[in-house]
């Protein structure tokens, strides 16, 4: 059974290249979808992750923040418990006070709770601020607190004399005590402004403290009373405030939640956004896509609209029509070139078919010499045709072989030219390789045959020496010589110099008709001939100058048609010269 694979469609066409076809176009449909939604998910993911940053860094400082004002707060309250305690209140006075959120506790040195301020209803809880370090956190009727903490120590003297019965009974003087620190005022300023003031308020009630006791020394040393006895008694006291933190929690609670909101809804709206702009700019690319797509071998002369703009789409626009007007003039040139090959092969085919059915009909009619003749001329003709045309495909699939070695192009000129004189140069030429065509009718005029009644000139030929392959320059020069002889009236000339800036530049002139300017650049062209209705035999095939400029351009060089000075055309071969 044979195998499906091989199996032809309607049509001719093969199933498989249908299925492969469909299988590309979705593929490329997958492609497109794909990489809008690529797009659009990069630039999704991109935005996300710098919200996702920005919302970690604004929560982490926003807390921070936050929790910085109950902490000074907190601070502030120790220091106005310290100074009130240092100015010899009592600790009950020392805490007075109500505010919401706050406590405020007083513990002796043995860790006993002594009094508490601030919030009635946290009062109970005061016992668990006990130990507790600055700056840590506690948690009171389920709400988070910051605690700061600080000592306090407020100082005393008392006096006593002996008794008649000698038992000894203290009489208390102490100093007198300063006036308390109103709280009322404390709590009009600024907190930062407060703890400030009562750390100064602390700081006189100490001084004064001291200014006491060393006054009642003083005074009982000047009554000279040896029996009075002064003694200074420092009691150590530990305050501790809590401010609550439950407002700055619900504030970064509800920034968290407007984030947790506001980022989720920025990235529907960018994905949203992302994927209609991105669409709409994909939109004519895929309109030039399906236009491309149904160009073919038939119609090569459709172009894609401009979409305008001067933007991306409009330049690739531009670029695809670029490559449509190439691959056009590619198809023109190569349906023209296998035309002309055709027709060239054809004529001399022809030739041999005729003579031979004449040679069969009527074999008394012809000479067998003369039917000899005949064939091994066209059969030349065939050859030097196909090798011109092998030359030419090697030099466009870029594997014309150059053997690069230093040539003296002087040699080859010289040679030609001898060989013109002489008379056994021919209207074709063996080229590297096995020969090529003769150069092409590039020149209008009726000139005679290569070698009969043509002067030759080479007293301009000069030493140069080139780098590249001795066959394919010396089939330059056979066919820039075999051209010029084949349309000059009656003289030749050539010349070759080496120029200052390291140029080797080679003249052939002839005395013809020359070239028009509008045609010195179509001459190199394949199979072009400017006088079509001359005979075949002088025109040649038409390959000559197409050879010649692809050989000298895969030597660095170039070539161009000018005025020769003796009234025809002038071809200039310009190449490298060998720096060595």
């Amino acid at each position: 059974m044979a195998d499906d694979a091989g199996r032809v469609g309607p049509g001719g066409r093969d199933d498989d290249g249908g299925r492969a076809a469909r299988a590309g176009r979705q593929a490329r449909t997958g492609r497109r979808g794909s990489l809008r939604l690529r797009i659009t998910a990069a630039a999704v993911l991109a935005v996300a992750l710098t919200l996702g940053a920005f919302a970690l860094v604004f929560a982490l400082v926003q807390q921070a923040v936050l929790a910085d004002a109950p902490r000074s707060a907190a601070s502030a309250d120790v220091d106005r418990a310290v100074a009130a305690l240092a100015g010899g209140s009592s600790p009950a006075v020392a805490v007075s006070g109500d505010a919401d959120g706050a406590l405020v506790a007083v513990f002796d040195s043995a860790g006993q709770l002594v009094a508490t301020g601030g919030d009635d209803d946290l009062a109970g809880y005061a016992r668990q601020l006990a130990g507790a370090a600055s700056g840590s956190r506690v948690s009171l009727d389920g709400d988070d607190f910051v605690v700061e903490t600080d000592g306090a120590e407020s100082v005393s003297t008392t006096t006593s004399t002996p008794s008649p019965s000698s038992s000894p009974s203290a009489s208390p003087s102490t100093a007198p005590e300063p006036s308390e620190s109103p709280s009322d005022d404390d709590d009009a300023l600024d907190e930062d402004d407060a703890a400030e003031a009562a750390r100064d308020a602390a700081d006189d009630a100490r001084e004064a403290a001291e200014d006491a006791s060393a006054a009642a020394a003083a005074a009982a040393a000047a009554e000279g009373d040896d029996d009075l006895d002064v003694q200074t008694v420092t009691t150590r006291w530990d305050v501790v405030a809590a401010r609550s933190l439950d407002e700055a929690q619900a504030a970064s609670s509800a920034s968290l939640l407007t984030l947790g909101v506001a980022v989720p809804v920025a990235l529907l709206v960018l994905g949203v956004t992302t994927w209609f702009v991105v669409g709409r700019a994909l939109r004519p690319v895929e309109s030039m896509r399906r236009e491309v797509a149904e160009v073919t071998a038939a119609n090569l002369s459709h172009r894609l609209a401009d979409p305008g703009g001067g933007d991306e789409v409009s330049r690739l626009a531009s670029t695809l029509n670029g490559m449509l007007d190439r691959l056009d003039a590619s198809a023109t040139a190569q349906r023209r070139f296998v035309g002309d090959a055709s027709h060239e092969l054809k004529t001399p085919l022809a030739t041999i078919r005729q003579h031979a059915e004449v040679a069969l009909l009527h074999p008394e009619s012809i000479d067998g010499r003369a039917l000899a003749g005949t064939v091994l001329g066209e059969e030349a003709r065939l050859t030097s045709l196909v090798q011109g045309l092998l030359v030419l495909a090697r030099a466009d699939e870029g594997a014309l072989g150059v053997a690069r070695r230093p040539v003296d192009l002087d040699d080859l000129v010289l040679t030609e030219a001898a060989r013109l004189r002489s008379g056994t140069g021919t209207g074709t030429s063996a080229g590297a390789g096995g020969g090529a065509a003769s150069g092409s009718g590039s020149t209008s005029g009726s000139g005679e045959g290569v070698g009969r009644g043509v002067s030759v000139d080479a007293t301009a030929v000069g030493p140069a020496r080139v780098r590249g392959d001795e066959g394919l320059l010396g089939q330059v020069v056979r066919n820039l010589v075999a051209n010029a002889s084949r349309h000059a009236r009656s003289a030749v000339a050539v010349g070759l110099v080496e120029t200052a800036d390291g140029r080797a530049v080679l003249t052939v002139d002839d005395d013809g008709a020359g070239v028009d300017a509008d045609d010195r650049a179509r001459i190199f062209e394949r199979f072009v001939r400017l006088d079509e209705a001359r005979d075949r035999d002088a025109g040649g095939s038409g390959l000559g100058l197409a050879i010649v400029a692809e050989i000298v351009r895969v030597h660095g060089g170039s070539v161009r048609v000018e005025t020769a000075p003796l009234g025809g055309a002038r071809f200039v071969v310009d190449l490298p010269a060998d720096a060595a």
